[in-house]
């Protein structure tokens, strides 16, 4: 199976981690938010990174998306 992130990816993922472990990494357009508390909005913030220098990454999952499959798996349910 086809690796879904390129090693680059994960390479600025990595790199966003670290920052944010050393309590350095910033929110915001030009790191103007406040320091990073979650470790799942650090990795959003490695994969937007390595997105905007056209890396090998799937594109973000939209609100749209979920809420069609929620809608499908209650009608399943019903039935």
């Amino acid at each position: 199976m086809a690796r879904k992130y390129s090693r680059s990816a994960s390479k600025d993922v990595e790199r966003e981690m670290r920052k944010y472990k050393r309590g350095k990494l910033k929110s915001g357009r030009g790191g103007k938010g406040g320091t990073v508390k979650s470790r799942k909005q650090a990795i959003a913030i490695g994969l937007s990174e390595a997105r905007k220098k056209g890396k090998k990454v799937p594109k973000k999952a939209s609100n749209g998306r979920r809420k069609k499959r929620k809608a499908k798996t209650k009608r399943k349910s019903r039935r």
